[in-house]
């Protein structure tokens, strides 16, 4: 196994320039995950990585070896999309021993991996169907089988679940994260499902327009994020971003009907403040700044959409999140309080947060 090392990656189509200058070290064995919204660079990177696009400035390195520029198949990786790109006239065991048959490999050798890749995956009773006989989660399976008996260095996944349904996609990732335990490699996973980024990765790589923003472990950047793009991207349902100004003894959030909550500021603090909260970390209290707009009442737990009376923006509305199943009759009111030692503060101009 081995780790792979960026150092100033740029990426470049003409004059436009989508990776800037990107700096990441991914241990030996370790799920990586990198994330963001679409167009953030995030499956450029990959491919740059895999060596399907050219690196315009800066080297990759996969263990000891620079491969910046050599071709895919001298990297010692194998990628798995987000279609299964599967022939349709061959079996499972002939799809997953393709890659192997065409390098010439002994007929024994590619029938000896094929099968430690379909015990591993569980496929064994699948190998003589063709992949219109599976379902989508099974051809998703021979798909990863088809990288595992190539045993490469890095495996790397470019959004494989994003054609699963909902449920398919849990499993699938009760697989991977089983796969990565089983066989220890590297792996490199591109999602903009956070759910996947969080359930699955040893360290998430948060990408906004070709930079980082930030990298860590997940409950890391749920816990401590360092901007306010990391905050709103990070969690489901997302933090409460509101705006607010410096008060004393803390801060004054009108979202929150104009109540100070007890905050610690720097010396430097800006007039203008975000102050984050995440949904949990907000409660039901009696008054009435509130309108409820929707109760989402799942069970387990209850989403309360609120808006303050007179509310205007969207970016003013409010997400609660409760245990139990807590139901309140849309259009009434109610009050709003927080938890001070969950609020977050950033600087409204630069998105960086505010630490004491």
């Amino acid at each position: 196994m081995s780790g792979v090392n960026l150092s100033s990656v740029i990426k470049k189509y003409g004059e436009t320039q989508v990776i800037h200058g990107v700096d990441l070290a991914i241990e030996p064995g370790e799920f990586c995950v990198f994330v963001g919204p679409s167009g953030c660079g995030k499956s450029t990177l990959l491919r740059m990585i895999a060596g399907l696009e050219e690196t315009t400035g800066g080297a990759i390195r996969i263990g000891a070896r620079d491969v910046t520029k050599l071709d895919p198949a001298q990297r010692g990786v194998a990628m798995v999309f987000q279609t299964y790109a599967l022939y349709p006239h061959m079996s499972v065991a002939e799809n997953m021993g393709f890659g192997l048959k065409m390098t010439g490999h002994p007929k024994a050798e590619i029938r000896e991996k094929v099968g430690k890749a379909a015990e591993i995956l569980k496929l064994g009773p699948f190998l003589d169907r063709n992949p219109k006989a599976l379902s989508g989660g099974q051809r998703q399976r021979v798909a990863i089988g088809r990288a595992i008996v190539r045993g490469p260095e890095v495996f790397l996944f470019d959004e494989p679940l994003s054609n699963l349904d909902a449920e398919l996609r849990v499993e699938m990732r009760v697989e991977l994260a089983r796969l990565h335990r089983e066989i220890g490699a590297t792996m490199i996973y591109v999602t903009h499902d956070q759910v996947e980024a969080m359930t699955l990765a040893d360290k998430i790589v948060v990408l906004r327009a070709g930079r980082i923003e930030q990298v860590g472990a997940p409950l890391e950047l749920y816990r401590d994020p360092d901007n306010l793009f990391v905050a709103g991207f990070i969690g489901s349902p997302a933090m409460n971003l509101m705006p607010a100004v410096p008060a004393e003894g803390g801060v004054r959030v009108a979202a929150l009907g104009d109540q100070v909550v007890p905050a610690r500021l720097p010396g430097h603090a800006p007039a203008n403040l975000v102050a984050g909260v995440r949904p949990q970390s907000l409660k039901i209290t009696e008054g009435d700044t509130h309108v409820v707009e929707m109760t989402e009442a799942l069970g387990g737990v209850s989403f309360i959409h609120l808006a303050p009376k007179g509310a205007g923006t969207e970016t003013r509305r409010l997400q609660i999140e409760t245990t139990g199943e807590t139901v309140l009759p849309q259009g009434s009111t109610c009050g709003v309080g927080a938890d001070p030692a969950q609020l977050y503060l950033f600087d409204s101009e630069t998105g960086q947060r505010l630490r004491n």
